[in-house]
């Protein structure tokens, strides 16, 4: 006696669902670990690594000796600004000191024949010549300021020259590196694919079929999200072109399938209706039933009729008539119980009145 219960059979799905989905859970943690430690196993290139350190240090060693030599020269010039602001305000107080003088000297005499006046005069053009000598000595210093710093720009561009081809060389040793991970990771995650496809393949119908869902969902995961995502870019040429080649694949693939499954389907149809009807499987019968159609060439069963005899305004109204030969393949779909005489689904095996066997005559 064959069980046929829906609900159970729901259940049973759901069950087979989550052990499916548990154990790829699991797979795919374990992958994730191993995937991340495989960056381990190779140290990424750094770009030390192709720094010329003794060049650098060299020019790193002459930018310290100019900056401490702009030190000192700050140093200096900040001395020599504030001794010009003091010998400022000693010419500007000499010189206010000696017109206030030299006014009250003119109701005296002659301004011009005073010996003490031109002393004073003598006097005050020294705080200006030591004004200017102190400017003199302040721009020498901040030439000498200007110039060193030059020469720092000049060895900084050096430098900077250098750590560009330092960044150049490391990107070239990252992109290999890229590629090797990726082919490390390539080596154990291509094989799992291989027998996912294998599992889809050869194991659907096996009574483990949950576990090897598993392990196939988890190898399609790999590969799609574990290591996809790592495949060196080159601007996105790599990624784009395995997408091109993928999606050719699986099209020649999908368009060969559907071919086949077309052409299969003609060829059953070629086959005697009694032939065909013996391959129906049960599960195919109860679709078929529920959702009306032909369980060989998959066409509605029902007919449309129109009501002719009503009025013209109801003209339009229809109505459907379940045939008992399909009329697209012709295939028995409905017959009599040879107990009872109560008409069913033709492929089910028990009749739904009496629950006598349907096709018992046929087995006999």
């Amino acid at each position: 006696m064959e069980f046929n219960n829906k609900k159970l059979e729901k259940t049973s799905k759901l069950i087979n669902y989550i052990i499916a989905i548990v154990l790829c859970g699991f797979l795919i943690s374990l992958s994730g670990k191993l995937i991340d430690d495989v960056d381990e196993w190779e140290e990424q290139p750094l770009v030390e690594e192709f720094q010329n350190r003794e060049l650098l240090n060299a020019k790193e060693a002459q930018i310290k000796e100019i900056e401490i030599l702009i030190d000192l020269k700050d140093e200096k010039r900040s001395g020599v600004q504030n001794t010009i602001r003091i010998v400022n305000g000693n010419y500007t107080n000499a010189k206010k000191s000696y017109d206030n003088w030299l006014e009250a000297r003119k109701t005296v005499g002659s301004p011009k024949e005073d010996k003490e006046v031109l002393s004073r005069a003598k006097e005050l053009d020294e705080f200006y010549e030591t004004q200017q000598e102190w400017k003199v000595e302040l721009n020498q210093i901040s030439n000498e300021i200007e110039e060193l710093s030059k020469q720092r720009r000049t060895i900084q561009q050096s430098i900077n020259k250098e750590n560009e081809r330092a960044y150049e060389e490391r990107e070239k040793a990252i992109r290999a590196y890229d590629l090797k991970v990726f082919l490390i990771r390539l080596l154990f995650i291509l094989p799992i694919l291989l027998l996912g496809i294998l599992f889809i393949i050869k194991f659907r119908k096996h009574k483990y079929w949950p576990l090897f869902l598993g392990f196939v969902l988890f190898s399609f995961y790999a590969f799609f999200v574990g290591l996809v995502p790592y495949l060196p870019s080159y601007g996105g040429y790599i990624r784009y072109t395995v997408g091109i080649i993928l999606s050719i694949l699986f099209g020649i693939y999908a368009i060969n399938r559907i071919k086949a499954f077309i052409e299969n389907k003609k060829k059953e149809l070629e086959v005697s209706t009694t032939e065909r009807a013996k391959k129906v499987q049960i599960e195919t019968a109860e679709k078929a039933l529920d959702d009306h159609m032909c369980p060989s060439c998959g066409k509605d069963f029902i007919v449309k009729k129109w009501d002719k005899s009503a009025g013209k305004k109801d003209k339009t109204s229809t109505y459907g008539i379940v045939t008992d030969f399909c009329r697209f393949c012709g295939l028995e779909l409905f017959k009599k119980c040879n107990k009872c005489g109560e008409e069913n689904f033709a492929h089910l095996p028990y009749c739904s009145c009496c629950g006598d066997k349907l096709n018992e005559s046929e087995e006999e």
